[in-house]
């Protein structure tokens, strides 16, 4: 199958948030209603580029995956169509975080990162669900406590932290600094 595109953009070998930070530079090159193919090698890429496709109102097209490569098909939506594209207002601090489990505060961290970078360092408790996972796991959270949402870079908890407040969660926090300024405690799974 031949699918045609109007621009092609290589974020193979980059890390999140790369990719989407190449697609949205790239988007702004497009005309409304071009297709553009993001070839990416993160698998954590997939989630990514379809939470961030809903969240600035462009319409994801799909994926196709070729050996290492996975190719995303993005239509640049009209200016009528597009969401301004908007960090969530709620953030909080890792200082704050490690205050709140040091005093033995009953809070959730959800951690939204894929599993292998979960396995190799998280904040001790955390729940981890990955951000592609979210939409279908949100009943696994208690709605009744304060939730402070972590990824690598803040990048993806921002797009879990809106997908949970549309959901109806109130007591949410987006972890801005993500566990690459992590200081606290890191538990590893064997």
């Amino acid at each position: 199958m031949s699918i045609k595109t109007d621009h092609v953009l290589d974020a193979k070998g980059l890390a999140c948030p790369m990719p989407i930070v190449k697609t949205k530079k790239a988007m702004k090159e497009v005309m409304p209603g071009q297709v553009i193919e993001v070839q990416a090698t993160d698998k954590g890429s997939l989630a990514d580029i379809q939470a961030w496709a809903k969240s600035s109102g462009h319409q994801y097209l799909g994926s196709t995956e070729e050996g290492e490569v996975l190719k995303h098909y993005l239509r640049k939506s009209g200016d009528a169509e597009a969401k301004e594209d908007k960090n969530f207002p709620h953030t909080v601090q890792n200082e704050e975080i490690i205050q709140k489990l040091d005093s033995g505060e009953d809070v959730v961290i959800l951690d939204v990162r894929e599993p292998a970078e979960y396995t190799f360092g998280h904040i001790p408790g955390a729940v981890s669900i990955p951000l592609g996972e979210l939409e279908n796991r949100m009943d696994e959270i208690s709605k009744d406590k304060e939730i402070y949402v972590v990824c690598r870079t803040g990048s993806r908890s921002d797009l879990a932290s809106k997908q949970m407040e549309e959901k109806g969660f109130e007591n949410i926090k987006n972890a801005v600094q993500g566990m690459v300024e992590w200081s606290g405690p890191l538990e590893k799974n064997q």
